[in-house]
């Protein structure tokens, strides 16, 4: 299939700024540009209106854009707790999703959707993880995902220190056999 041209209306990363005509896959432009009004179809009619509206366009960006950064600096180093079951080895035994660090940003004081979060792959681990927060098109924050077991956990993870395994803090429980089977088997 041939590709589809488009106005851009806004900023699209790795496809161009707004205004741009811009050449995609029919897909790309279907289930993604258009729906969320990202993009126009290039027609005769759709240059003319974007030509007449572009500088009323380019100052709601503008005043957007500034908008999204007096936020950023804002919640500059925001870091977010996420308490999570997990096993002895540190693997979570679910995942951290973008709707999970959604809520816990948005309780924390920054208001935002899952779409905005930009998490490449879902957070599987415990520790502190960085993830990029898109709060404008050409506004993108680093947020910390703190992912630990418990509270006083998070808290040592916070300060750089390594996280015990609770099999180390246990006392020992002893051999399985009586020690002369142990030294027996030996």
């Amino acid at each position: 299939m041939a590709n589809v041209e488009l106005i851009l209306l806004q900023r699209v990363e790795k496809l161009g700024q707004m205004g741009e005509l811009v050449a995609v896959k029919p897909g790309y432009a279907r289930n993604y540009l258009l729906p969320q009004g990202k993009a126009v179809r290039a027609t005769k009619a759709n240059k003319e209106r974007f030509e007449r509206e572009r500088v009323q366009l380019e100052a709601q960006n503008l005043k957007r854009r500034e908008e999204a950064e007096r936020v950023a600096e804002r919640v500059a180093g925001l870091t977010v707790t996420l308490i999570r079951q997990a096993s002895e080895a540190g693997a979570l035994y679910g995942s951290v999703s973008s709707r999970d660090i959604a809520e816990a940003a948005t309780a924390a004081g920054l208001s935002i959707d899952r779409n905005q979060v930009l998490l490449v792959h879902p957070i599987k681990t415990l520790g502190i993880s960085a993830v990029r927060v898109e709060l404008h098109p050409e506004v993108i924050i680093d947020v910390k995902v703190n992912a630990a077991r418990s509270v006083e956990e998070a808290e040592k993870q916070a300060r750089g220190e390594a996280i015990q395994r609770e099999a180390e803090e246990k006392p020992e429980l002893g051999p399985l056999f009586g020690e002369e089977e142990a030294e027996a088997q030996a």
